[in-house]
């Protein structure tokens, strides 16, 4: 099937020459964009054989490329090399400054090599998908990328014969069992690192915005509608360092750094800085919250943008010593966003 409108009959318009970017065609077409892709019959396409382990070992040939994880709140782009890659039971890392990755393959279902055709050099990427045909990451090509390597690449995973995609929409949240509140805040409360966080959702079986409820407002603020505007120019204007994190369902993408420059765009707030881009749909942002978690090291502040399903879109953290507290200047910068009381 090569139609974008009815799949009975042959199109002379392949996707990329449509003028679209491929998640938005496919949303117009009523598809993923993992079986946008997969329908086209064309050589600029090929499905890989998804080897997680095998394949992320194989991204450090490409040379410098740019990573891409996005959600429907935020895109983060950053560029690097893939390198420090480990893998252990339920995760992957990549830690190869300044590329920072948490992959979680058990959400990937397939994968793709691109090369679109263009006026200058052609653009080419790998591109994973998680169960529902969501992008979970793409890996695109720079301009002092490997070709070659991105070629045997492809040839080495190429999926001789395929069948058609199978995408498998992510059901509804459960509904939440009676949760021990005053078992939660006493584990809270008794956290010595960051890292105890989601374990303790875990034991407790809830998820990150129910948590913040259980909190109250001496740890979870509710921010105003501009917080990530107010946050990023507050951040540049200081020339502070920050953590910005955004995730999919398959892989959280990590910039540390300062941040410069800061452009709206419609609705978009973005960073377009040499080697990061953040591009944030502020109208998207239902709810945020300034987050303080109790560390052996003192409070540990975050900023956390919820989308209108309650899902975690964008965390910002201040850079500090993995073993230390918080910069006093991220601090001051958090407790100057604009509060939201509510009854």
């Amino acid at each position: 099937m090569d139609t974008l409108t009815d799949p009975a009959q042959p199109s002379a318009t392949p996707f990329f020459a449509t003028g679209k970017r491929s998640r938005d065609l496919a949303a117009e077409l009523g598809l993923s964009e993992a079986e946008l892709l997969a329908a086209h019959d064309g050589p600029e396409v090929v499905r890989l054989a998804l080897e997680a382990e095998a394949l992320v070992n194989a991204l450090p040939a490409l040379g410098e490329i740019m990573v891409l994880t996005r959600n429907d709140v935020a895109v983060h782009e950053k560029v690097g090399r893939f390198g420090g890659i480990r893998f252990g039971k339920e995760a992957g890392l990549v830690i190869n400054p300044p590329l920072d990755l948490r992959l979680f393959p058990k959400a990937w279902a397939s994968a793709f090599a691109v090369e679109i055709p263009g006026e200058g050099e052609p653009r080419r990427s790998i591109q994973i998908f998680d169960r529902a045909g969501h992008a979970a990451l793409k890996i695109h090509l720079r301009p002092a990328s490997d070709v070659a390597a991105f070629e045997a690449l492809r040839a080495r995973f190429a999926v001789a014969e395929r069948g058609p995609l199978v995408v498998t929409p992510y059901p509804a949240d459960p509904v939440a069992e009676a949760i021990d509140e005053e078992a939660f805040r006493r584990d809270f409360a008794a956290m010595a690192d960051v890292h105890e966080f989601v374990p303790l959702l875990r034991r407790h079986k809830l998820g990150r915005r129910g948590a913040l409820a259980l909190m109250g407002e001496a740890h979870a603020r509710p921010l105003g509608a501009k917080a990530a505007t107010q946050l990023l120019e507050a951040a540049s204007a200081g020339a502070l360092p920050i953590m910005c994190f955004v995730g999919s369902r398959g892989c959280i993408q990590i910039h540390s750094g300062p941040v410069e420059r800061i452009r709206a765009m419609g609705p978009w707030i973005n960073v377009l800085d040499p080697g990061f881009d953040l591009h944030l749909r502020e109208d998207l942002v239902a709810e945020a919250f300034a987050v303080r978690k109790p560390t052996r090291w003192g409070a540990l502040t975050s900023v956390e943008l919820y989308d209108a399903a309650g899902s975690l879109a964008v965390q910002f953290f201040g850079v500090r010593d993995e073993k230390g507290p918080e910069d006093e200047r991220w601090r001051a910068l958090v407790a100057g966003l604009e509060h939201v009381h509510r009854t």
